[in-house]
C-alpha cells in the first residue's frame, strides 16, 4: 500500500520516532478523524499503511491524507492522552472512550458518610477523582485493596445495625453509628496521599508479608501479595500526563539545532494535556530572546486564551513576561512541572529533526518539480523562481521578504529583506509595488538575469499590484502567478498572472510540494525578518532613553551585541571594549540593570 501512499505521508512515515504517543490521523480538509495510542509510533502508524485492511478500519485508511503525533514519557501515558483527545474531538471512527465510557476513575464521594466507586466519567459533583485507569482491572484490584485497608462506609448507611463490612473490618460504621467527620476527613486525607503516588510504606509492608509467605512455603498468598504490588503499580504509578493540579497552563519549551528552532507548547487544562502547538523558524538571535519573543506574540493571535500559568524553561526573563502578559510566568527546577517541561522540550527535539529530514528527502526528489509547475500555468522551462511575501504587526514594522529557488532548491545567498517604506500602514497594494519596483529596477540597472517566475504570496490584489510594476512601469515580461491558501492557511492552488484563472496542482506532486516549501520558506523568511525589525527596534528605544547613548553608540551596541538579553547580561568592561567611554559605559550597564529589575 506504501506505492499508493503521497509523497507528504511517504515521507512523514520515514520520520516517525520509535517512541510511545498519540497520534491523530486527519482527512482532507484538516479535521481529525481516528485518535490512537502507540507503544512504538513508529511501527503502529505504520501499520495502517503497510498491511491490508477491511472493514471500517479500510474505510478509515482511505480517508487519511495526513496525521500528526504527540511525545510522551511512557506507554502509559499515551492511554491517558489518547483518552483526553478522544473526548475532546470526538473523532468519527474512534467508538471506544468517545463518549467517557472507557477507562475508569476512582471516585471518593462528597457525602456526610462518604465511600468510593469505580465510574466511567468525571462529574462537577464536587467529589474527589483520579485517574482515568488504562488497566481497568487494576484499578479494580487497587479499589478493594483500599477498600479493606483504607474503610469508609460499604454499606447503604444507616440500619440500626454493624453491617457485614463493617464485621469484616471494612467499613467505619456508619450503618449504626455516627462517625465523626474528622475520622473520615483523616481517612480520605490518607486515601488521596495513596493514590498521588505516596504508596512507599504500603508497598515495603506488602513486599515484607510476600517474602514471609514466600518463606512459609504459603505460594498462593504470595502470588496474590506480588499481584497485588503490581496492581498498585499500574494504577498509582507517577503520571506526567495527568497533574493533582488542576490550574489552567501553558508550558512553553524549545530546541535548537544548525539555525533553526522548534517552539513546543503544551496546553494543559482540568490537569490533561489536551492538545499541543508546535512551529519551526529560523533564528536571528539566540533561543532564549526568541522564545520570549515567540511566547509574547503567541498572546497576539485571536481565539488564543491566557492561562492562570505559564511555564518556561530557564534563563528566561519570569518578570519581564509576567508583567507583559498579565500572567504569572514561572521556572519549575523539579518535580511533575519540570517533567512536562522535558516533555515539552522532548517533542520540540523530534520536530526539528524530522524536519530537517524532510528537507533533506525533499531536496533529493526536486526533479521534474520545476517543469510540473511551468506545464501547468502554460509557460516555458525555466530553473529560477523568486517568491515575494509581507509581514507586519496591526500595521507597525512592516517588511518584505524574497526567497530564491534554483531548480527546486533553495539559493539563500540570493535571499532579500526590505523595510517598507512607502506606507505606515497595512496596505498590500502598496507594499507589493514597491518591493517589486525596488526588486528588478535593480536588476534592470546591474543588467543581472531576471528570474524565470515570480510568485506572490496572496491572492489577486498582490497579483495585480505586481503585474502593473512589472509591465507598465519597468516594460517587463516575466512571468507571474500568486500562490493561493486554504482555509487552513495551507498552499492549495496559483492564480495565473496571464490568465488570472485558478491552476489546479495535483496535490500529491512534486511540483504541489515545491510550490508549498517555496510558500512555507518566504514566509518563514518574511516572519523572521520581522520579528528581527521588532526586536531591534524595541532594544533602540530602550537605548534610546538613555542619556549620552547617540546613534553610533546605539549601532555599537545593536551590531556586537544584537539583543536586549546579551546587552543586559555584559559588564562595563565589556561595553567599554568597543571604544565606548567608561562614563557612558556605566551608566548604559546600570541604566538597562534598572530597566530590568
Amino acid at each position: 500500500m506504501l506505492a499508493n501512499l503521497s509523497q507528504h505521508l511517504e515521507q512523514k512515515l520515514l520520520l516517525l520516532p520509535d517512541e510511545p504517543g498519540s497520534y491523530q490521523m486527519k482527512d482532507r480538509l484538516g479535521k481529525i478523524i481516528y485518535v490512537g495510542k502507540a507503544k512504538n509510533l513508529k511501527n503502529r502508524v505504520r501499520s495502517y499503511f503497510k498491511q491490508d485492511h477491511t472493514g471500517k478500519t479500510a474505510e478509515l485508511v482511505a480517508n487519511i491524507v495526513d496525521f500528526d503525533f504527540i511525545v510522551t514519557n511512557s506507554d502509559k501515558e499515551a492511554f491517558l492522552l489518547e483518552n483526553e483527545l478522544i473526548k475532546k474531538y470526538k473523532p468519527y471512527y474512534n467508538i471506544r472512550l468517545k463518549y467517557g465510557t472507557g477507562y475508569p476513575y476512582i471516585k471518593i464521594t462528597r457525602e456526610r458518610d462518604p465511600r468510593m466507586a469505580l465510574v466511567s466519567e468525571v462529574k462537577k459533583d464536587g467529589a474527589f477523582y483520579f485517574g482515568p485507569y488504562p488497566n481497568v482491572y487494576a484499578a479494580q484490584e487497587t479499589l478493594h485493596f483500599l477498600e479493606k485497608n483504607y474503610p469508609l462506609r460499604r454499606c447503604k448507611g444507616h440500619q440500626g445495625r454493624p453491617c457485614l463490612y463493617y464485621s469484616m473490618g471494612q467499613c467505619l460504621g456508619a450503618c449504626f453509628k455516627t462517625v465523626p467527620v474528622a475520622e473520615y476527613d483523616a481517612q480520605v486525607e490518607r486515601i488521596k496521599r495513596f493514590l498521588s503516588g505516596d504508596t512507599k510504606v504500603v508497598k515495603r509492608r506488602l513486599t515484607k508479608e510476600m517474602d514471609e509467605a514466600a518463606e512459609n512455603l504459603e505460594f498462593e498468598r504470595a502470588a496474590d501479595l506480588r499481584d497485588q504490588l503490581k496492581y498498585i503499580d499500574e494504577t498509582v504509578e507517577s503520571q506526567r500526563i495527568l497533574s493533582n493540579d488542576s490550574t489552567p497552563r501553558d508550558i512553553f519549551n524549545f530546541y535548537l539545532d544548525k539555525g533553526w528552532i522548534t517552539v513546543s507548547v503544551l496546553f494543559i487544562r482540568q490537569a490533561r494535556l489536551i492538545r499541543q502547538s508546535k512551529q519551526t523558524f529560523s533564528v536571528v538571535s539566540d533561543g532564549v530572546d526568541e522564545l520570549t519573543t515567540y511566547i509574547q506574540q503567541f498572546y497576539l493571535q485571536k481565539n488564543i486564551q491566557k492561562p492562570k500559568e505559564i511555564l518556561v524553561p530557564k534563563n528566561i526573563d519570569d518578570d519581564i513576561l509576567s508583567e507583559a502578559l498579565g500572567v504569572p510566568v514561572r521556572t519549575p527546577v523539579r518535580g511533575e512541572k519540570k517533567a512536562l517541561l522535558d516533555l515539552a522540550k522532548k517533542n520540540a527535539k523530534i520536530a526539528l529533526d524530522e524536519q530537517f529530514r524532510l528537507m533533506e528527502l525533499n531536496e533529493q526528489k526536486t526533479s521534474g518539480a520545476m517543469k510540473e509547475i511551468t506545464d501547468a500555468l502554460g509557460i516555458s522551462m525555466g530553473h529560477r523562481i523568486e517568491a515575494f511575501d509581507h509581514s507586519h504587526t496591526q500595521g507597525e514594522e512592516i517588511v518584505s521578504a524574497m526567497v530564491v529557488f534554483e531548480d527546486g532548491r533553495p539559493n539563500k545567498d540570493m535571499y532579500r529583506k526590505y523595510k517598507i517604506k512607502s506606507t505606515d500602514h497595512a496596505d498590500e497594494w502598496l507594499e507589493t509595488q514597491e518591493v517589486i519596483r525596488r526588486r528588478y529596477s535593480r536588476l534592470l540597472k546591474e543588467g543581472t538575469d531576471l528570474p524565470d517566475l515570480i510568485l506572490m504570496d496572496g491572492g489577486i490584489i498582490q497579483l495585480h499590484a505586481a503585474k502593473e510594476v512589472l509591465e507598465d512601469e519597468l516594460g517587463l515580461n516575466i512571468p507571474i502567478a500568486a500562490m493561493v491558501k486554504n482555509d487552513k492557511h495551507k498552499t492549495a492552488d496559483l492564480i495565473d498572472g496571464k490568465t488570472e484563472q485558478v491552476v489546479v496542482l495535483d496535490h500529491k506532486s512534486q511540483g504541489f510540494f515545491l510550490v508549498q516549501r517555496i510558500q512555507d520558506e518566504v514566509h518563514r523568511f518574511a516572519i523572521t525578518f520581522h520579528r528581527q525589525s521588532r526586536s531591534k527596534k524595541s532594544l533602540a528605544s530602550r537605548l534610546d532613553a538613555i542619556a549620552g547613548v547617540g546613534p553610533k553608540t546605539r549601532q555599537k551596541l545593536l551590531t556586537n551585541f544584537g539583543s536586549i538579553t546579551k546587552i543586559e547580561a555584559a559588564s562595563t568592561e565589556e561595553i567599554e571594549s568597543l571604544g565606548i567611554s567608561s562614563k557612558v559605559a556605566q551608566l548604559i550597564h546600570w541604566s538597562l540593570s534598572e530597566q530590568q529589575s
